[in-house]
């Protein structure tokens, strides 16, 4: 129905779906907490693959990152992206402040390494078998 999205239409139709379903208004209901998660992490995942202008977020998460590591000298990325992960499960936050918080988890966590590359790999493998 859609054709091929490819890694630079997933990551332009996740940020849409963020930017317009998380405060919501429209026919649908806003978007979830659960929700806003899932579809973070498919965003930071296509942004990698992407490339180009999607740059800008994996960038600004690498300045927080530097900026932590810098702070905390000595933290590793496994460090890192498990004390996101534990502000993100325990602080009341708004739909908006968890979509950028994952974002930033996410690229944490693909740093780290482990079973968080898988669908940064796989996204990035499909753009790769396109080109």
């Amino acid at each position: 129905m859609f054709g091929d999205l490819g890694p630079v239409g997933i990551a332009l139709v996740l940020t849409v779906l963020l930017i317009v379903g998380i405060p919501g208004g429209g026919k649908l209901k806003p978007l979830g907490w659960w929700t806003t998660l899932l579809v973070a992490l498919l965003a930071a995942s296509a942004y990698k693959a992407a490339g180009g202008p999607f740059n800008i977020v994996p960038d600004a998460a690498g300045t927080v990152i530097n900026f932590l590591r810098g702070l905390t000298k000595g933290a590793t990325m496994p460090a890192l992206a498990l004390s996101t992960a534990i502000v993100m499960l325990y602080l009341k936050l708004s739909t908006k402040q968890l979509g950028f918080v994952t974002l930033v988890f996410f690229y944490l966590a693909q740093g780290a390494g482990g079973n968080w590359t898988y669908l940064a790999d796989a996204i990035e493998n499909a753009r790769i078998g396109l080109q």
